[in-house]
């Protein structure tokens, strides 16, 4: 199973530190969220480093 990368634009509080480390693999949206642009736009020990920089928790990786 392919594993995916998501932002839950409930949770998120648009603060950008996602964006800050991976900013190949996230972009704030017109809503001020962050989104997945490109799943591997980054090693995935960069892509961790962000999911777990999240304050809020919202991003993961769906499928696992």
């Amino acid at each position: 199973m392919t594993r995916v990368l998501k932002v839950d634009s409930d949770k998120c509080i648009g603060c950008g530190t996602c964006v800050a480390l991976c900013p190949k693999v996230f972009a704030l949206n017109k809503d001020g969220k962050s989104e997945v642009i490109d799943q591997v736009g980054d090693s995935e020990e960069n892509i961790q480093s962000a999911i777990d920089a999240c304050p809020v928790g919202a991003i993961s990786w769906d499928g696992l």
